[in-house]
């Protein structure tokens, strides 16, 4: 979500006039777009600011403006901490920036403007999209649960669902743009539809996704166990392009810490779905988040969350030791674990997902896979002359271009090819052998139009790599000229530990 909005920042900035600046160049203005899940998104914040102050002070005039969770959170805490930043914006007011960047230049002060409610739909506003093959479409913002250790909530408000025709709209657009791939986002997707009185939308609205011609996966995250039902399950086994694909945080495996989590569901009801799941799509992926160390885990309680791991047998998990967040119940609560043993059952508890997912992988050795392919996924091709995309599945894949096929002329992301994996890892497959197919896309020829006229070199990101551990920090570049200064935008984040995400 905060790489979505990361992507509105970036289309407000260029329907403003500003234009991104080449990486490693030196930027007028820096933008931050902060997440405040864990602690560690503070200490990333602060620290990049500190490294920007010797480029403030030696040029008074560039501008440096923090956004997002944290700075909702932290308000003018972000200004006594590191006094040269020019402007602090928050979650509910994205589309205000252009201005408060302005008005800091023509008053020569600094701005802090924080809304307490959401002013403007963020999927109203422009976008600079990262991708031409991919694209994140907001259904939701905002949070109706409780969760005690999640600080969600109070920085992005109660749930607001958009209207199903508003959505479906923005969906067809982008793919008469070329997509061919969306991502529905929500903090829960599956209550979509309750804030307008239609508690079963969210089905309805896969199997409406699986109408538009031309849209060839459907993606979405993150459903709530509490919420989860067997209409969508029915709806994502039988729309053909809902891919095989589910994104399903546990946090613990435990039902007192569940219970202390206040998560109003149970181990049972959760094994309940992925069994149901896994009966109507077989060869599905489910990946998950799980929590380390929350206050009054036990050994037992643990040893519960590693039983479940087994049981669940993930494709791919973000694991997390707990972090406090100061105003959440969790932060209150007695029963901290020590750190050492919480270090001690995070390390156990992700080598044995490497080895569930590492067993899925080699599982996958020698079956045929369609592939799109991506642009940055993988940090390696340029060294081994690979690849790399993703399988309906999810499933991140690295690939030689070999055999009759690779003749049809170059691979460009956005296409879709056909081949077989040769090699399973922890964390992606290899397929070395010759392409079955190669199909060139509307995708792949918006992404040869863009690099023709410049575009390639200076397409702002928010993304990380999704198969090497990392989930959404990123930073921006391209020339400046129009009249106005060029800009960066950086979104410092959490760090997980396998590739999936919430």
């Amino acid at each position: 979500m905060n790489v979505h909005d990361s992507e509105r920042l970036a289309g407000l900035l260029e329907s403003a006039g500003y234009v991104p600046v080449a990486e490693g160049s030196d930027a007028d203005i820096v933008v931050f777009n902060t997440c405040a899940v864990r602690e560690n998104a503070d200490n990333r914040l602060y620290g990049n600011l500190g490294h920007l102050y010797p480029a403030k002070k030696k040029n008074p005039a560039m501008q440096i403006a923090v956004g997002g969770c944290l700075a909702q959170k932290d308000r003018s805490v972000i200004r006594d901490r590191a006094p040269w930043v020019d402007v602090v914006f928050g979650t509910h007011n994205l589309h205000r920036l252009p201005v408060l960047l302005e008005r800091a230049r023509h008053n020569a002060a600094a701005q802090v403007e924080i809304a307490e409610a959401l002013e403007v739909f963020p999927s109203s506003l422009p976008a600079r999209r990262a991708s031409q093959h991919s694209a994140w479409v907001s259904i939701s913002v905002g949070c109706d649960n409780t969760c005690t250790f999640c600080i969600v909530p109070s920085l992005r408000g109660g749930e607001r669902d958009r209207r199903p025709g508003d959505v479906l709209a923005e969906v067809e657009a982008l793919v008469a743009e070329g997509a061919l791939e969306i991502t529905l986002l929500g903090q829960n997707v599956n209550s979509y539809g309750r804030s307008l009185g239609d508690p079963g939308a969210f089905a309805r609205l896969l199997r409406a996704c699986g109408r538009v011609e031309g849209l060839e996966r459907v993606r979405f995250t993150s459903p709530h166990p509490r919420d989860f039902t067997d209409d969508v399950i029915e709806a994502m086994a039988l729309t053909p392009n809902v891919c095989p694909q589910l994104h399903m945080p546990l946090q613990s495996g435990s039902d007192a810490v569940l219970r202390r989590m206040r998560r109003s569901y149970r181990r049972d009801r959760f094994l309940g779905i992925v069994e149901r799941v896994r009966a109507a799509m077989p060869d599905a992926a489910i990946t998950t988040d799980i929590i380390v160390g929350f206050p009054g885990e036990t050994e037992a309680d643990f040893a519960d969350t590693l039983d479940l791991v087994r049981t669940a047998r993930f494709a791919g998990a973000f694991t997390f030791k707990y972090s406090p967040r100061p105003g959440t119940p969790a932060a209150e609560m007695d029963g901290e674990v020590d750190p050492a043993v919480v270090s001690e059952r995070y390390e156990r508890l992700a080598s044995l997902q490497d080895e569930m997912s590492w067993a899925g992988n080699r599982a996958q050795v020698g079956r045929q896979v369609e592939i799109l392919v991506s642009e940055g996924e993988g940090r390696k091709d340029s060294e081994t002359g690979r690849l790399s995309g993703r399988a309906r599945d999810g499933r991140l894949v690295h690939l030689l271009v070999t055999g009759p096929h690779a003749e049809d002329g170059v691979v460009r992301p956005g296409d879709v090819i056909e081949t077989v994996v040769t090699r399973g890892a922890p964390h992606h497959l290899t397929a070395d052998g010759p392409l079955l197919s190669h199909r060139r896309t509307r995708a792949g020829d918006a992404w040869e139009a863009a690099r023709s006229r410049g575009a390639a070199g200076d397409r702002t990101t928010g993304e990380g790599t999704a198969g090497d551990g990392t989930a959404g920090e990123g930073t921006a570049g391209a020339a400046a000229g129009a009249g106005r200064p060029a800009v960066a935008l950086g979104m410092p984040t959490m760090r997980p530990s396998s590739p999936a995400s919430r």
